[in-house]
């Protein structure tokens, strides 16, 4: 699913909400997600998952085109762990 079918779904659900509301509150949900994992933060949405960043250190990679060893920085990635629910709604 990408985000336009999220809208129309939440559209669809919702009569009461204009496609424009419903993205700006899609955009509202995935800014505040974003923000709060800048600030080194976490977002648990119980029964779904949490969201949090993870450290990846400074390594040698190597350029794929040139085979050429490059240094990569060190980064702080997204990680999501999914929840109890989401997991067994998964291996049913």
């Amino acid at each position: 699913m990408i985000r336009s079918e999220l809208v129309e779904l939440l559209a669809r659900d919702n009569p009461d909400l204009s496609p424009k509301e419903v993205e700006k509150i899609v955009t509202t949900f995935f800014e505040a997600i974003s923000q709060r994992l800048a600030e080194g933060g976490r977002v648990e949405l119980r029964g779904f998952g949490a969201f949090s960043t993870r450290a990846r250190e400074a390594r040698q990679g190597r350029n794929p085109r040139t085979g050429d060893a490059v240094s990569v920085e060190a980064k702080r990635v997204p990680y999501f762990k999914p929840g109890k629910e989401m997991r067994a709604r998964l291996n049913v």
